[in-house]
């Protein structure tokens, strides 16, 4: 079993930390795990993107060239890395920033509106874990329950006040590929 992701967006919509979470709760659950992010000019507004590289064997090598998963948070993203998905592989796309989704054959896509699911939740901020919901959900490549403690973990002090719409978020995701 291994799973290569790709997760991209704008900075600032929580695309690191997406990636931090899913790699975490892999490790958590005792998997080998890479993550490499990588961001553009500016933290905020510029593009993000991060490689999670889940594994039972050892990784070879963190680089991905052609992603078994792709998540797209904007269009720029997915017209960058859309093209490398692998035949057989799974592109969520967050359609509240893509206004017409690249069609590649071979490859399923989950149109998800992040955004506003997230806004109706109670927070926009909270996009990334519709979209890290329906990745989980999709590919049961770790519990739910582990990311839920991950989420937890990961949220600082002072921003414990988001892990209920957080769960919310993610439980969302999760529900859409039921």
């Amino acid at each position: 079993m291994k799973l290569e992701v790709i997760m991209a967006g704008f900075g600032g919509q929580g695309i690191m930390l997406m990636g931090e979470i899913l790699a975490h709760s892999a490790m958590v659950e005792g998997k080998e795990v890479s993550w490499i992010p990588s961001y553009g000019p500016e933290m905020r507004g510029g593009t993000a993107n991060c490689m999670v590289v889940i594994s039972d064997r050892r990784i070879p090598s963190p680089i991905i060239s052609s992603p078994d998963v792709l998540v797209a948070m904007n269009k720029p993203s997915m017209e960058k890395f859309m093209p490398f998905v692998k035949k057989g592989g799974l592109a969520v796309l967050n359609m509240d920033l893509i206004d017409k989704a690249l069609e590649k054959d071979g490859v399923e896509m989950i149109k998800i509106n992040a955004i506003k699911i997230a806004d109706e939740i109670g927070n926009i901020k909270a996009a990334n874990m519709v979209a890290l919901g329906v990745v989980v959900g999709k590919t049961g490549i770790v519990k739910p329950d582990t990311v839920l403690k991950s989420i937890d973990y990961f949220l600082p002090e002072h921003r414990k006040a988001m892990y209920e719409i957080n769960e919310k978020a993610f439980k969302k995701g999760l529900e859409i590929v039921k």
